[in-house]
Order: structure tokens, then sequence, then C-alpha cells
């Protein structure tokens, strides 16, 4: 059985919306997005490829989707885009019909296909982005770890990555820790057994 791995950037006020992009997600009138794009540092490259390795699949939502297969189809070949072309990609939505447009797609409909996928398979699922569904995993139990890129900015209003998790409490502990030369810390977090 693999593991679901859920990669996010976050701000220190708990934002997840549009790390990339200027252009990535103004939903709700935002207007900052690409604010982790120039602290980017090989350290957060190595967290990433440390996940991707060949027993890996995607595991994203219908926004994220959208805004990968948007863009990394188009990009000239090196190891990111030709990760993204070859890995198996399962795309969590109620809305979408198959086929879906991008080569190794496949849809899934609810928490519950993804329990499944995760208990038939020995592929971990990675998910970049992807904020419902992340808070969607989570209450269902599903995300086994976290790496949260922390960059030190504020943004004030936007998506945050653990809005409205209800009463549930969901205890990781910190498995590994590093800080960039940009002053983002990245932390790993493995979900703590339950007693």
């Amino acid at each position: 059985m693999g593991k679901v791995i859920a990669m996010e950037h976050v701000t220190l006020d708990g934002v997840i919306q549009a790390p990339a992009r200027p252009d990535e997600n103004a939903r709700n009138g935002f207007v900052h997005g690409g604010w982790a794009a120039e602290r980017q540092d090989p350290a957060m490259q190595e967290a990433m490829g440390a996940r991707m390795s060949d027993a890996w699949a995607l595991l994203v939502g219908r926004v994220t989707y959208g805004d990968l297969y948007g863009y990394w189809p188009k990009q000239p070949s090196n190891p990111i885009s030709d990760a993204f072309k070859r890995v198996r990609k399962y795309v969590v939505s109620r809305t979408l019909r198959e086929p879906l447009p991008w080569d190794g797609s496949t849809l899934l409909t609810s928490e519950d296909d993804v329990a499944r996928v995760k208990q038939a398979r020995d592929e971990n699922l990675v998910v970049f982005g992807s904020g419902v569904l992340v808070r969607s995993l989570l209450r269902a139990g599903l995300v086994d770890e976290m790496v949260l890129m922390v960059h030190p900015i504020v943004v004030g209003k936007g998506e945050r990555l653990f809005a409205d998790q209800g009463d549930d409490l969901t205890a990781f502990d910190l498995a590994e820790s590093a800080v960039t030369g940009n002053g983002v810390f990245i932390g790993t977090y493995t979900l703590r057994a339950r007693p």
C-alpha cells in the first residue's frame, strides 16, 4: 500500500492560493499570485524530488489538474515536464467526465475512490496544491505525510490550507526539517498513529 503525501507551499498566515504565478488563481479577488516564486531554492526541489521516485502517481483536484494540464504539456523537455508526462495522474472531481485530456489520467469521484487506489497500489499518491482535496483527504484520514514549505510572508487574504477542518483533531509528527537560504522552512510531517 502506498501513502498519500501532500506537498504545499504555504505562507505564515496559512495561505496556499496561487504560489507559482500571478495568473495562477485569482479567485475571490486574490491579487498576490506568485508569492512563492522569488524564494525558490534547490532544497525545496530536493524535498519534492525525494517523494517523486519511480513509485509515485499524481493525485490532484479538478482545478489543479486544469492548471497543470494547461502549463506542463507545453513546456520543453526537462525533468519536471518529463515526470508529469509519464506519471499516472488521478483526478478527484464530481464534475469532470472521462475521457480526461491529459494522457495517463484517471477520474476518481470520491474519497472512497482515493482510499481504494491507495490500498490497491504500491506507489505513493503525491498531491500538489489542491487545497479543497487535501482538506477533504485530511477529514477522511487519508493523508499520511505532509511536506509544508512555509514561506516567510503574510498575504492576508486567500485560500488557507486548514480552513474549515471542523472539530476533527489530526496529529502529525515532525519527521524532517530544513531551512533554505531564503528563509523557507521545509517541514516533513508524518501522521501520528491513532491510539
